[in-house]
């Protein structure tokens, strides 16, 4: 019964090691040539000005929330469409609720001003 796993363990160990190798060549194999403005801090074109502790505006959060909800709304509005025919009305409904709960969180943001950059 080991011997039916054999395959599966031979591929993990080969991937891994495949994987090991290729991270270890750009170490072994790069140049090494830093200089001052490779090293130095790069923060959207220009140096930076304040500390890196500073707070976020809520807003960067509410954005990324709000990406996070559409990025599932197309993981699952995919499957939905692609077997539309055979799923029937609760099929419908169900994905219908679950539109509606994602297009009051969008007025939520919206009304809460997460889309208005100033």
């Amino acid at each position: 019964m080991i011997a039916e796993y054999f395959p599966v363990l031979l591929f993990l160990i080969l991937s891994t090691a495949v994987a090991l190798i290729m991270l270890a060549i750009p170490f072994v194999a790069g140049p090494k040539r830093p200089s001052d403005e490779k090293m130095s801090p790069y923060e959207c074109g220009f140096e930076a000005f304040d500390s890196a502790r500073k707070r976020f505006d809520v807003r960067f959060y509410l954005v990324a929330i709000l990406f996070i909800v559409f990025d599932l709304e197309v993981a699952f509005l995919f499957p939905w469409a692609m077997s539309f025919g055979n799923i029937g009305l609760v099929g419908f409904w169900s994905m219908m609720a679950f539109l509606t709960v994602l297009t009051v969180g969008f007025i939520y943001e919206w009304k809460k001003g997460a889309l208005e950059w100033e």
